[in-house]
């Protein structure tokens, strides 16, 4: 049987049989929703919650180390980006998921105002030697002890959500995550 007599009957099994597909498709999407909505539970949604986010850590950017807290770098991103949704990222640099992704998460600070959180990852140097091996120049603000995350709900890494101009928290997703999907979520909280 040749090569085209075998695209032939495919096309035509495909063509036949396109409601079974259709239905396998969103029985998958269904699943996959339903999974995302359970993992992000216990993730606040509207204006940033808990006192976690002013405690003061160490924030990673421009090369060094400096004081300052998750608010203040918030509300930084925002004078700097007036009227733009910032995207935060929690990250680990034990989580294998995570560097599966610091590629997209890469191409999307080029685009998007994104500050991301390094949870349980040690001091500030031992995160910023890691950064540097694998050169991401995030702006990075350092919980070794995740109470950020704990804060904000999420209960795993890696975890992307959106904060709007208004400082609400929208969007929350957990698990690997496709770049597209990170814009989709972005573009969505305007």
């Amino acid at each position: 049987m040749s090569l085209s007599s075998r695209l032939r009957a495919w096309a035509a099994g495909l063509r036949r049989d396109w409601k079974r597909h259709i239905r396998s498709l969103a029985l998958f999407a269904g699943v996959l929703l339903a999974v995302q909505l359970w993992q992000t539970r216990d993730v606040a949604g509207g204006p940033l919650p808990g006192a976690a986010l002013d405690a003061p850590l160490a924030v990673l950017a421009g090369g060094g180390a400096r004081p300052s807290s998750l608010r203040a770098e918030i509300a930084a991103l925002q004078a700097a980006h007036p009227g733009r949704n910032i995207g935060l990222y929690v990250w680990a640099d034990w989580c294998p998921i995570c560097k599966t992704i610091q590629g997209t998460v890469n191409g999307l600070t080029q685009d998007h105002p994104v500050i991301t959180v390094a949870m349980q990852s040690g001091p500030p140097e031992k995160v910023s030697r890691y950064m540097a091996s694998r050169g991401l120049a995030w702006h990075t603000v350092v919980d070794p002890q995740s109470a950020i995350p704990g804060a904000l709900g999420f209960g795993a890494v890696p975890a992307f959500a959106v904060i709007t101009p208004t400082g609400e928290l929208r969007w929350p997703t957990v698990g690997l995550t496709s770049g597209w999907g990170l814009r989709v979520r972005l573009w969505l909280a305007r």
